[in-house]
């Protein structure tokens, strides 16, 4: 048996076991998440082909890691213009398992499971730094008072400025001679 789910804008082939990897998925290592986009199950030699999505037909997983892919370096060049540009990038991925295909909506779950006892002391200690963060407030920051200016701050300035030297205007330079005049008058 298998799908052909739609996933995260992908389509891609799942069959029960197999594992994949998916553009980044939002959740942590561990979350159970279902797509209700599939466009094909195929059973044996019964195919139900949707338009475009199958209605009540789900797909199950379990998210197994988040991973980053090679680097792809993208070069642009324009020749003889001296323009250059050499980009690196780095996708994000999610590996999923797929859990189970479903036609007919999603399966009842019997079994649980339970967080280990790790794990619930972590987000009982995440819960309570949040809380203490909540509670933290910060007092307004006080700007320094600005210096009181005196008439006479303005005269000094004014005195400073005419003092400096001024600087003298470019010499002016003799008009070009035209044709046939002399050098000398």
């Amino acid at each position: 048996m298998y799908a052909i789910v739609s996933i995260a804008g992908q389509q891609f082939k799942v069959e029960k076991g197999k594992k994949v990897f998916v553009h980044r998925l939002p959740g942590n290592i561990g979350d159970e998440v279902s797509f209700d986009q599939v466009l094909l199950i195929s059973q044996d030699d019964k195919t139900n082909i949707g338009t475009p999505y199958l209605p009540d037909a789900v797909v199950l997983a379990q998210i197994l890691s988040h991973n980053r892919g090679d680097k792809v370096l993208v070069f642009k060049k324009k020749r003889r213009k001296g323009y250059q540009k050499l980009n690196g990038h780095r996708q994000d991925f999610t590996q999923i398992l797929i859990e189970d295909i479903s036609e007919s909506g999603a399966p009842k779950r019997t079994e649980k499971k339970k967080a280990a006892p790790k794990q619930e002391a972590a987000v009982a200690e995440t819960a309570a730094v949040v809380s203490e963060k909540a509670l933290v407030v910060k007092a307004p920051v006080k700007k320094p008072a600005k210096k009181a200016t005196t008439e006479a701050e303005p005269k000094k300035a004014a005195a400073k400025k005419a003092a400096e030297p001024k600087a003298k205007p470019a010499a002016k330079k003799a008009p070009a001679k035209g044709k046939g005049e002399s050098k000398t008058k």
